[in-house]
This record gives structure tokens, sequence and C-alpha cells, in this order.
């Protein structure tokens, strides 16, 4: 038989043919695809013309076809179904993918050619966007080792070669030790506070593991838990706060530690190599933010405020425990809903029936991108996706004329990584004639057949904003794969989805999903009033634990070649001290062991991108609402100002072309009271 990847699909839209997949697949299509790649690179590097636009970065964006039809599908797998096979393939491949770009990045006559069309850029007649791919190209060769040494690129085609090793097996230790101490309880009364699909969710998971009769509390990526603001046994949500923070230090195959040192060793030996002072400085040249000092001048701003309110709110809770115990991190989140309910009425556990899952997919995240953007969905149970699970809807515009293919795959499951997030399987550009499919993946536990899928507040926000991510990969219309979907500055990329975070509360939006799954009664006015009123409440908290994790990040990557870090536990405590963040009530959301994003997401010193974009998020909230909030003019605007144009220009210049001016830090300071 054919392999399925030595072809484009024939399916609609290229969804590619998973029924036809199987795992022998992989490995001869990325063989392939490596080798055609390599030899597209040969020709156009060895074309003896003068370079030209058409015959150097035409071909360049033409190349690869096959590769890219195999990496996007086999990474969307290896990170929401995996199995043994899976994740010894993504270790072997690794190392083989990190020396493929480098042999494409390094590559001295390629680099000729691309910095000879930058030195002539603006005289060779093109058009805005085929000017800035061949800045992109020049930078991202630059910032990469395209002008070292032959001595020096060797050296540094090794390190990323490791480095790739490394930061698949921490990916997967990760999972391993996650899945190993999910918590089991054996007595239903110890989950007292959960509701009922809740407790049928844990006795469903406990079920896929043998464990009949017994009840599975699984491991979320962040530090907290869901559930640790409705238990109410203490000694449980100690138990579920312990083994959270135990993944990846407990000795043994899944001990991350010595990953973490040695990834952070390489990556700052790395930047030496490339002429900078640190990683954090490597990976900032060629973000919106351009300096570590940068990051770190913002950050610094944000942390002694909410660390004063952090202490502020710690103070109101242990009021609310009394003299019983000292407050600790298991006990923040359920004392937190008790002084919201103390003193605005507020539960968010009683919103819970009103979140239905199908519900909130179709009329309230569907709903409100046809109200902005005027797009609607259509199931295609037709058509065939990666996992049971999963299912496949059509996205058409306005007018009927369609824009791509959108995967949703809601629950968790044991071959899944943890958090939620969104992935490309086809991205669209006009270059190639290329359709859009896209995937967002969650980890919201499944509940025994028969049983509703009730989110919590958290899991709706975060329904909201993957989708904004999917809407991102679906609008961007460009001309060339490298500016397709997402494909923009890491630090810029987190702003189109947590814009769409505005629209879970939106009156009309909310009046249209949230009602009671069993009565069919809409959620009361006044949840939503009181949830608005503290709408700064435990803020303290929230941006005190993600700056943690922000900082830790960029602590560990600005360490530089000549210092010595031996001890993971003493590093972090220090870096959190030194930002006045060591409060051990309020851990950061990810310790250095677990924290996916820096040392296998992507995000290595770039996790400040979170807080980063939220400038320009808050400061687009308050332009919708300034002008008329829900409308199709509003949502056309920025569809076409910024959704629409991918990484085709420089994203703070379309930032400014919708918004007519830089964003201002006012909004955000507002948002999570630092004012």
């Amino acid at each position: 038989m054919t392999n399925p990847f030595f072809a484009p699909s024939t399916l609609p839209y290229g969804l590619p043919p998973f029924a036809e997949i199987s795992d022998a697949d992989y490995r001869p299509a990325f063989d392939r695809g490596l080798e055609e790649h390599l030899a597209e690179i040969a020709a156009v590097a060895a074309n003896p013309e003068t370079p030209t636009f058409e015959n150097t970065m035409i071909p360049l964006e033409r190349g690869g076809q096959t590769l890219e039809r195999v990496a996007n599908v086999f990474f969307n797998k290896s990170s929401s179904d995996s199995n043994d096979f899976t994740n010894q393939l993504e270790e072997d491949i690794a190392p083989l993918l990190a020396a493929h770009s480098d042999a494409i990045r390094l590559n001295p006559r390629l680099y000729e050619r691309i910095k000879t069309l930058h030195a002539a850029r603006d005289t060779l007649g093109l058009d805005a966007e085929s000017v800035y791919l061949i800045e992109r190209y020049y930078d991202e060769f630059t910032v990469a080792g395209a002008g070292l040494d032959d001595t020096s690129k060797r050296e540094l085609s090794d390190i990323n070669q490791i480095l790739s090793t490394l930061q698949t097996r921490f990916e997967k230790n990760l999972l391993a030790d996650t899945n190993d101490l999910a918590i089991v309880i054996d007595d239903v009364a110890d989950l007292a506070g959960l509701g009922e699909s809740e407790i049928s969710a844990a006795a469903e998971a406990a079920k896929e593991r043998g464990l009949d009769g017994k009840y599975l509390i699984t491991l979320v990526l962040p530090t907290g838990h869901p559930y640790l603001s409705s238990l109410t046994d203490r000694s449980v949500r100690e138990r579920i706060m312990a083994a959270s923070r135990a993944r990846g230090i407990r000795g043994g195959n899944n001990d991350n530690r010595e990953l973490v040192l040695e990834i952070t060793r390489l990556r700052a030996q790395r930047a030496r190599l490339l002429g900078f002072p640190n990683h954090a400085a490597v990976v900032t040249a060629d973000e919106t933010a351009k300096t570590p000092e940068a990051v770190d001048a913002m950050l610094r701003r944000l942390a002694s405020p909410a660390a004063r309110n952090a202490k502020a709110e710690q103070k109101d809770l242990q009021e609310q425990v009394g003299g019983d115990f000292d407050l600790q991190s298991w006990d923040w989140a359920l004392y937190t809903e008790r002084v919201r309910k103390a003193r605005y009425d507020v539960d968010t556990s009683e919103m819970r029936p009103y979140f239905e899952a199908e519900r909130v997919l179709r009329d309230g995240v569907f709903y409100a991108a046809t109200q902005v953007y005027g797009i609607t969905f259509s199931e295609r149970h037709d058509l065939v996706a990666y996992h049971p699970d999963v299912r496949v809807f059509e996205v058409f515009n306005a007018d009927g004329s369609p824009v791509g293919l959108f995967l949703y795959d809601l629950y968790t499951r044991d071959s899944k990584r943890g958090g939620a997030w969104m992935n490309p399987l086809i991205s669209q550009n006009t270059l190639l004639d290329h359709p859009t499919v896209v995937v967002n993946n969650h980890n919201v536990p499944k509940p025994a057949g028969g049983s509703p899928t009730l989110l919590t507040y958290d899991e709706v926000n975060t329904l909201f904003h993957e989708f904004g991510h999917a809407l991102h990969g679906l609008f961007a219309h460009v001309t060339y794969p490298k500016f397709a979907g997402t494909n923009v500055f890491r630090d810029f990329v987190e702003f189109p989805s947590q814009v769409n975070e505005m629209w879970m509360l939106w009156p009309q939006v909310l009046a249209n999903y949230a009602v009671h799954h069993e009565t069919g009664e809409p959620m009361p006015q006044e949840f939503v009033d009181k949830l608005q009123a503290s709408a700064s409440f435990n803020e303290g908290f929230a941006t005190s634990e993600y700056l943690g994790a922000a900082m830790l990040d960029q602590a560990w990557h600005r360490i530089t070649a000549d210092d010595t870090v031996t001890n993971v536990e003493k590093f972090e405590a220090d870096a959190l001290a030194s930002f006045g963040l060591d409060n051990p009530a309020v851990p950061p959301r990810y310790s250095s062991t677990y924290f996916a994003h820096t040392f296998s997401g992507g995000y290595d010193a770039g996790y400040y991108s979170y807080i980063w974009s939220e400038v320009l998020d808050a400061d687009t909230v308050e332009w919708f609402k300034e002008n008329g909030g829900m409308t199709r003019a509003n949502g056309d605007r920025f569809r076409a100002r910024l959704l629409g144009v991918g990484g085709s220009k420089d994203p703070l210049e379309a930032f400014r072309d919708f918004r007519g001016r830089d964003a201002e830090i006012e909004p955000l300071l507002e948002r999570r009271g630092l004012k």
C-alpha cells in the first residue's frame, strides 16, 4: 500500500486520512520527507544564477511538503494520543529534525543568497509581504547562527541535537510521572464537595485503569487543581498538592532535575556560541520584547503589587480558617471560594450546572464567533479524526464560502499530555493553495456514559481561550507558508486567544448558553453581577502564581555559560525570593521539573508572553467596549487587521493598524487590581 503521507490527502480540506494511517507509516514518511527537503534546499543553494526572489524565496517556501504533512499529524498524535511507539519515535526523530533544521539555517551558500536579497530588498519591486518574507528569513538565519564559522556551526548543531532529545525526554518523563501520581480514593465520602459529574468522572478514570469501585483524581499540568476549590477533606487536598509538586523530583526514571540542569546549561552554552550573554537574550532578540531587560522591567513592575495583594488576600483567608491551622497552598482555593461567598455571595461551583459542555461549545463559543465574525459551523460526521472522541466541524463565512475544518478534542486520557492547546494540521497559504485544518485539545475529565459533562468556570474560560487560537489559525489569509496561521512572534501569539475570552461573560453570549442542564432555566443574572463585582478578587494570588513561573523561566535562561547550577530546588527558591514571590502558600503555577512550557513546549525564556500579550488584550477589550461591543463591524475590523494577517507583517504594526496607537498598560493594571 502507498504511504498516506507521500501525497496530499484527497479528503475535504486536505484532512489527513486518519483511517488509513498506521504507526508503521510515520518513520518512512519522515525519512522521505527529510531527504526530499534537503534535496530541495541543496538545489536552491547551488543555483549558479544571481539570487532573485523567484529562484530563492519561492522554492524555499515550496519545499518540505511531505515533511510538513507527516510532522503535523505525528506531533499532534504524540501530544494528544501517544503510545509506546510514538514515544520512542519522537525521541528517535527529535535529533534528526534538529540536525535537519541546522542543515538549512547554517547552510552558508543559502545564507549568502538570502543576505544578498536582504540588502537589495527595497529595490526589487516586491509587495510588502514579500519584502517581510526576506526580512524574516534573514533575521531567523542570523540569530540561528548562519554567520558562524564552520567549527562553531558543528558545535552548535551538536548542541541542538542533544537538546532536542533532552526536551523530548522531559515531556515523556512528565507524562509518565503525572499518570503515576494520580490520586486513588477508596471511599466516595472522601470526595465530599465534588459534584455528581466530577465523582462520575473519577469513577470512570479509575475503571479505565482497572480500579473498579475506586475513584481516581488525575493531575492537571499546573500546580493547582480544579478540585482544590471544592474538596472539604483537607487530607485529600494535601495529597493532591503533594502529588502535583512531586512530579519530576522523586528519583528514578522519571526524575527531571538532571534534565533541567543539562537543558539550561546547553542553552547557555549555545547562547555564547551565538554571541549572546544568555538564552533569554537569544529568544527575545527575535520577539517583540527585543531584550530580556525589557521583560524583566515589566515583570518586576507587576511583581511587587501582586505579592502585596496576595499577602492581603492570605490574611483574609486565614481569618476564614481561624486558629485551627495555618493556611497552606492546598487550602487556598477552597477558602478563596468561601471568602468570595461571604464577601460577594459568589460561589463559582454554583455555576457548574449551567455549563454543560455541548451547550457551551455550540451556544457559547460558536455563537460568539457567529455574532462577531459571521461564521457558522456544521459537524461532519462523515469525516474521521485521529481518535473516536474527536469531532470534526466545517466552518463557513457569512456568504457561505468555506473557511476550514475545526477538530475538537475535549476529554482527558492517559495518552494525552496535560494542559490545553491548539495545533494546525494544515495551514492556509495561496502559494501552495492550501486550505486550513486546526485542532483544539482540552483535558476535561470524561464522565460515565449518560452523565452530562459539566464544566468548571475555568474550563469554560479555557474553551473560549483556545478557540481564539483556532480563529487565528482559521482566519489567517496569507501568500506564503511561513506566515500561515499562528506563525507570529511567540510573545504575540497569546493575544488573539486572550481577546476571545471576553465573550465568555458577554451578556448576549452568556444568556445564550448558560442554562441549567436539567431545568433549562437561565443562569441567574445575580451570579454574573456578583462575579463581576468580585472581578479583581484573588488577583493577587493569580498574578503572583503566574509571575512566579514567568520569572522562574527567565531566571533559568539568564544564567551564562560560566555559571554552575547544581541544585534545582535551591535555584528555584532563590529565584522566587529575589522577586519577592517566595510565599509557600502561593507556589508558582509550574515548578521547574513539571514546567513543560519552558523545558519541552517551546516557551523557553518566553513564558512572559502571556502577560506581555495581555497588555494588548486588555487594551483591545477596552476598544471593543468603546466602539459598541459585539458588532460585525468590530469583528470584521479585528479579523481583517489582526487575525487575518497571520504572520505576514510585524505584529505590533498590525496592532497599531487596528487600534490606531500603541497599547497602553493601564487597562491591564486595572483588570488585575494592580493600580
